[in-house]
């Protein structure tokens, strides 16, 4: 136990640490610290009195210190992140411009969202992310009463029923669930080798597999995609033992192939059977399915480097302001704004990707590599799409389609990715803590 003469050497060096936030692990660390040196000292002979006043001497000035450590632990801004975003941004207006048939003062309709978007970014930023870790289950839960509430009252769109009305608004409900399932499963993956018996590694299988099912369901096969993805990466990023790993692949390895071949014997397989059909063979269907794929084609063809105006009208391809942006902005900017953009949204994705291994604290680690490949499939995937590459899906790139629902959510996103960078230099280790539990 630390004594009061540590004690209020402490106060004194906290006294000159203007983060509150960074207090309890500057005290934690300095303690233990002072403790070792006590013992140290005792161990020469010294009284115990001697020893404290020793250790205490040898830390040196107590405001010296709290100043040094001020600039250690002082919130840090992650202004690259934060300038993408903006520059993104901006781009996102271009496709509006000339208006969007069917959505009057889309431009203004933006304008609102972003500044939604701006004020869910500046909320989380300041949010201490930490106090999420224990919510899991309320986040899972949330998630799963969403779905059932759309089942029932949701709105059919394009043949599925993913959105739900509120006045003056719609909202897009896998979207947002599959947010909420990032935020549980980082808190699951905080303590998976808790997961170790047969019954709680039961429970783990159908928490993993019910958002599937449901975005199966549903159906909303991108969604799905997407989760699927983001929670084998952050499994794999995960402190999880070895032998509880080994099961859990196997078993959801099995169950998986026993999925895809139900899928593929369905009527949905059928669906997907018929869209690869009409992507490698759009000439067979060119007045049909085939003929977004030829357009697509088309309208990159007559880009040209600098394009042919951001005014000019492309009628031939649907949805330029959504699904079609990215050939949309190459048809009207040309390829050099097309390559800029592609790199603009490679930094920014990389960006993220690099920050998941700056902090030190393994929940918000999770977080961020989940966000960041919430950002990285749905841009590759759209940005293919726009390049012919993949299939016709419904999927919009993010921060740059025009939609309210998916833009907020893509901001909390980022608004905890920046709250986690935030907080990078303030956190409790528990990354190497947790290993290092998992390795013993």
């Amino acid at each position: 136990m630390s004594t009061n003469k540590f004690e209020e050497f402490l106060g004194k060096v906290t006294s000159k640490v203007k983060s509150k936030e960074a207090h309890s692990l500057i005290r934690k660390e300095l303690r233990n610290h002072l403790q070792e040196l006590r013992q140290s000292y005792q161990q020469r002979e010294s009284s115990k009195e001697e020893a404290e006043e020793k250790a205490i001497e040898e830390m040196g000035n107590p405001f010296t210190l709290g100043e040094s450590l001020n600039q250690l632990h002082k919130p840090k801004m992650d202004w690259v992140l934060i300038v993408l975003f903006g520059i993104i941004a901006v781009i996102s207006f271009l496709p509006l411009i000339n208006g969007v048939y069917g959505l009057p003062n889309s431009v203004t309709k933006q304008a609102i969202w972003y500044t939604l978007a701006a004020l869910t970014i500046i909320t989380l930023l300041f949010f201490d992310y930490r106090k999420l870790k224990n919510l899991w289950m309320f986040f899972y839960g949330i998630g799963l009463i969403m779905h059932v509430y759309t089942y029932f009252f949701g709105i059919m769109v394009s043949g599925a029923k993913n959105w739900i009305a509120f006045p003056g608004v719609t909202l897009h409900v896998p979207m947002i669930t599959l947010f909420l399932f990032i935020l549980a499963w980082a808190g699951i993956f905080t303590r998976i080798n808790e997961f170790a018996s047969r019954i709680k590694q039961v429970v783990l299988f159908f928490l993993f597999w019910i958002p599937i099912l449901i975005y199966l369901m549903l159906p909303d096969l991108m969604v799905g995609f997407i989760y699927l993805i983001c929670i084998v990466t952050m499994f794999a990023f995960s402190p999880v033992q070895k032998k509880l790993a080994i099961k859990l692949i196997i078993v959801n390895v099995v169950l998986g192939v026993c999925v895809i071949g139900a899928i593929m014997i369905s009527t949905l397989g059928n669906y997907i059977h018929d869209r690869l059909s009409f992507f490698l063979n759009p000439n067979t269907y060119p007045d049909g399915e085939g003929y977004i794929s030829n357009q697509i084609r088309e309208v990159l063809s007559q880009a040209g480097w600098f394009g042919n105006g951001i005014n000019s009208e492309l009628h031939s391809l649907p949805n330029v302001h959504t699904d079609f942006v990215f050939p949309y902005l190459v048809y009207s900017l040309g390829w050099a704004f097309g390559i800029t953009l592609c790199l603009i949204l490679s930094v920014f994705i990389l960006r993220i990707s690099l920050n998941a291994f700056k902090t030190k604290d393994l929940y918000g680690r999770l977080i961020v590599i989940g966000g960041a490949v919430f950002f990285t499939v749905p841009t590759i995937l759209n940005i293919f799409m726009g390049l012919g590459l993949v299939p016709v899906i419904g999927v919009s790139l993010p921060f740059v389609s025009y939609g309210g629902s998916m833009l907020v959510v893509s901001a909390a996103m980022l608004g905890l990715i920046l709250s986690i960078y935030r907080r990078k230099d303030m956190v409790e280790a528990t990354v190497l803590t947790k290993y290092k539990k998992t390795i013993d």
